[in-house]
């Protein structure tokens, strides 16, 4: 039999793909990973999390600047929107991080094969008129937008994720369909770019799978903000009309139909993996009734020498979590022991305020026994206060019993960095006093979290 031209291949440079090739050849094996965009690191960084943070944090600055927020620091501002120059950053940002990673694949050795990988087996894939034949074959080929049946993305008035980051003007009305994360980022980017902004969300409540609480919050300080809510709606059409759209909505639970006009809609009700093109029959391999590859605790398929990381196996489309599991999956190959613990995978929404979680939510540990639960409010908390940041709230939830940590949740401006704590704690099986009773340095945000664990225990001296 031939000998094999890689060690490890891996079927996508996302944040899986392209961490587990790196981390292959740092082991010392043969590594190359099929890509077939132009530049490397998937969705994430091409048209996902990296150019939607370029594009949060300057239009929280446009926002700061022209609605007031600077005038009461005691900045008089003249404010004006160049919109071009916006997105320009956003580019610039997308092309120092993708290059990045290609020098990565050099100064690792990584080869990077340019096109779509096929199966021709299960240890050969073919990308355009090469065969390749691997060790170990990866999979990670990410995650696609759910489409909405019965509309069509267009990219001008009707837009996905992609073309939201990309809109050559501001909207006068933008409709989001789907109240989840990404639908609350992008709206609210171009809320604070002066678009009026209206969220459809099927259920009765935005941000699923978050804390109860949490949601609650967050939609009572977007409606501050100026997002207008229609939960419990479904979308049954989408017409476009030149450069204006008509939507045809509904009760979810049913009753008479209206229509909402407006200039931009953006379909944002989740993503699906991406297998198509993939020809898994010719491994033997099959997708499971969500689309996705199952996998044992080791990231193997039910196929010898075939492996799957990310967004196409079970669990939450996150970035850091395809990362840590392109290490594991990478060390698992090399014959040593990879580990991801996904009960501690932390959430994050970057709104402002920014929102967050790990673990379990307060209705999920109510479900497996006695709970006790402090919060504490980011209005009480020094840095908030000085800054002008008053929203939300950190909430700590404890095993009644053991005071383990089972969940953490907050809504603060820097909620997403602060949720690291957390994490780290939960890795190491913290209990609620051992956050209470370790130092937070004065003032940060991060002090909220230590309130809101002393709290578990009505210890809290601040509220």
């Amino acid at each position: 039999m031939a000998d094999y031209d890689f060690d490890v291949l891996i079927i996508g440079s996302g944040p899986g793909g392209y961490v587990a090739a790196i981390r292959a050849a740092q082991l010392g094996l043969k590594t190359a990973c099929v890509e077939s965009r132009e530049t490397l690191g998937g969705t994430c960084l091409n048209v996902g999390c990296i150019p939607s943070k370029a594009m949060l944090h300057a239009s929280e600055l446009y926002d700061a600047a022209a609605n007031g927020m600077m005038a009461k620091l005691g900045i008089k501002t003249s404010v004006e929107l160049d919109l071009d120059t916006m997105h320009g950053q956003r580019l610039d940002a997308v092309k120092q991080l993708t290059g990045g990673i290609e020098f990565l694949f050099k100064k690792n050795k990584v080869e990077w094969i340019k096109g779509r990988a096929a199966f021709t087996g299960p240890d050969t894939v073919q990308v355009g008129e090469r065969i390749i034949r691997a060790r170990n074959i990866v999979i990670a080929t990410g995650s696609s937008v759910t489409p909405l049946p019965g509309v069509t993305i267009d990219q001008q008035v009707v837009v996905d994720s992609t073309g939201a980051l990309e809109l050559p003007k501001v909207p006068k009305h933008m409709v989001v369909i789907g109240g989840g994360v990404i639908g609350l980022e992008l709206g609210s980017v171009w809320r604070r770019l002066g678009a009026q902004v209206t969220c459809v969300e099927y259920l009765d409540q935005i941000l699923p799978g978050f804390d109860g609480e949490i949601r609650k919050e967050a939609n009572r300080i977007f409606k501050k903000q100026g997002i207008t809510f229609r939960l419990s709606t479904k979308v049954t059409g989408v017409s476009v009309d030149g450069d204006k759209a008509t939507l045809t909505v509904e009760p979810a639970a049913g009753g008479a139909a209206e229509t909402i006009e407006a200039d931009c809609v953006l379909v944002s009700i989740g993503r699906r993996p991406n297998t198509d093109g993939l020809a898994l029959d010719k491994t033997g391999l099959a997708v499971n009734a969500r689309g996705q590859i199952d996998i044992d605790h080791e990231f193997r398929t039910a196929v010898a020498g075939i492996w799957a990381i990310g967004d196409v196996v079970p669990g939450p489309m996150l970035a850091h979590k395809a990362e840590d599991e392109g290490i594991a999956v990478a060390e698992n190959i090399a014959g040593l022991t990879g580990i991801v613990n996904h009960d501690v995978i932390p959430s994050v929404v970057y709104t402002w305020p920014e929102i967050a979680g790990v673990g379990l939510t307060e209705e999920a540990a109510k479900e497996r026994g006695e709970v006790k639960v402090g919060k504490f409010p980011m209005a009480g908390n020094s840095r908030a206060k000085t800054n002008h940041e008053p929203d939300g709230f950190v909430k700590v939830i404890a095993d009644a019993k053991t005071d383990r940590v089972l969940g953490v949740w907050a809504i603060a401006s820097v909620a997403g960095t602060m949720i690291a704590e957390a994490a780290l704690g939960m890795e190491f099986g913290a209990t609620s006093e051992d956050i209470a009773y370790t130092c937070h340095a004065h003032p940060t945000h991060s002090e909220a979290i230590k309130e809101a664990a002393m709290a578990v225990r009505g210890k809290a001296i601040h509220v």
